[in-house]
């Protein structure tokens, strides 16, 4: 509970104002995936990622999704370990809700404790459904997801896929696992 209501706090603070989103009426938004309702079942390894400060000294970092109270309704668990991959772990949990018919469920809207929420667009999803791109409507924030930790050739392919996606690839960190 005490690592919850931590997380909590620094999430008030990113959301208070160090975050530096761009607005949203400014931003130009990425094209999306299209993806089902199956993308938001089980554990995703985070393999990549922009840096932010509610993940400094995460490794090991994950988001397990389980179905919600309706269909269009997704509980996220957001985690990681603390310095090491078998360092104290970090969780934090939250309702997600599925936008957007169109893009067939890309956009999904998570709000968590004290009022933080994230919008998570899937820019990209491999075409054997084990790995897939997120960011932020405004590309500020960036995420590479995979069910398994992948060899480095495959690393390479998913960095060539956010370049290709017009992200920065050099802004992008990769923890251990």
């Amino acid at each position: 509970m005490n690592t919850l209501l931590r997380l909590a706090g620094i999430s008030l603070a990113l959301c208070t104002g160090s975050l530096g989103l761009v607005p949203q009426a400014q931003a130009k938004e990425p094209a999306v995936a299209q993806t089902d309702i199956s993308h938001y079942r089980g554990k995703w390894l985070e393999i990549g990622r922009t840096p932010m400060r509610l993940t400094d000294g995460c490794v090991a970092g994950y988001s397990i999704y389980k179905p919600g109270a309706s269909p269009d309704q997704v509980l996220v668990e957001d985690g990681c370990r603390e310095g090491s991959p078998n360092g104290k772990p970090k969780t934090i949990e939250g309702v997600g809700t599925l936008k957007d018919s169109k893009t067939r469920k890309a956009k999904l809207h998570v709000r968590y404790p004290l009022f933080f929420t994230f919008d998570y667009w899937v820019l990209y999803n491999s075409p054997d459904r084990t790995w897939f791109i997120s960011a932020t409507p405004d590309m500020e924030n960036l995420w590479i997801y995979s069910r398994s930790v992948p060899s480095k050739a495959k690393l390479a392919v998913m960095v060539k896929k956010a370049r290709a996606l017009g992200y920065d690839t050099s802004k992008l960190e990769f923890p251990e696992f």
